[in-house]
């Protein structure tokens, strides 16, 4: 059955969500505490910037001169697509909606990964860890909850594949990594009974073909 032929009940079923949070829950476990450092960082960067009035650019050499360096974005051109009927486009204009709402928190994971496990390397021993994901779990509740209770069944699968194409691992892979295998199977048992799965992979040269193309044109600002 497909996601389009589900009743409204079954896609937006309060479960199927949860499992999304779950993993965004778990991977962001140490965000706060992260984006504090970095906020304080910035800050402090600004700041020496204002006190000394100094703006930097890139630059080259060229012919013996030094000129400033602006590196121009990438401009994709694809092939125009021709629908075949009116369905095919509707299709296609919930594709770049859906990709427009979850391609932000996809990116969101990624940095929260790679925060996550630079943090948790100063931290003196797993009582710590699991200390600090506690007191942060709160806010995040607080933070993400009310934007994946937004998503529908389908945008909820589209993000697992999402954070697979942005992590380089499936969301199996990344809930094992952080919380054991255990959580990892449970997670993943809990999620194949509403029809989905956190070990699909992205396939960009497969049947992610076209949602690969939408990604570009989105993150290009050419769609």
């Amino acid at each position: 059955m497909k996601d389009t032929d589900k009743p409204k009940e079954w896609r937006n079923f309060a479960p199927m969500k949860a499992v999304f949070y779950i993993v965004l829950g778990m991977l962001l476990c140490c965000k706060g505490a992260v984006d504090c450092h970095a906020r304080q960082a910035t800050g402090n960067r600004q700041q020496t910037r204002q006190q000394k009035n100094v703006y930097l650019t890139a630059m080259c050499v060229y012919q013996g001169d030094t000129i400033p360096y602006v590196k121009l974005p990438t401009v994709y051109i694809f092939k125009p697509i021709k629908f075949k009927n009116k369905k095919e486009l509707a299709q296609y204009n919930k594709l770049v909606r859906d990709v427009k709402i979850v391609l932000p928190l996809s990116k969101e994971v990624n940095r929260a990964v790679i925060e996550t496990y630079e943090y948790l390397q100063t931290l003196p021993n797993d009582k710590a860890k699991q200390r600090h994901i506690k007191a942060v779990e709160k806010g995040l509740k607080e933070q993400y909850t009310p934007r994946l209770k937004k998503l529908t069944f389908a945008q909820g699968k589209l993000l697992i594949k999402l954070v697979d194409r942005e992590t380089n691992s499936t969301g199996y892979e990344l809930v094992k990594a952080f919380m054991g295998p255990l959580k990892a199977t449970f997670y993943q048992t809990f999620a194949s009974l509403f029809g989905a799965s956190l070990k699909k992979e992205y396939d960009p040269n497969g049947v992610d073909k076209m949602t690969e193309r939408v990604i570009l044109l989105v993150e290009n600002g050419q769609l």
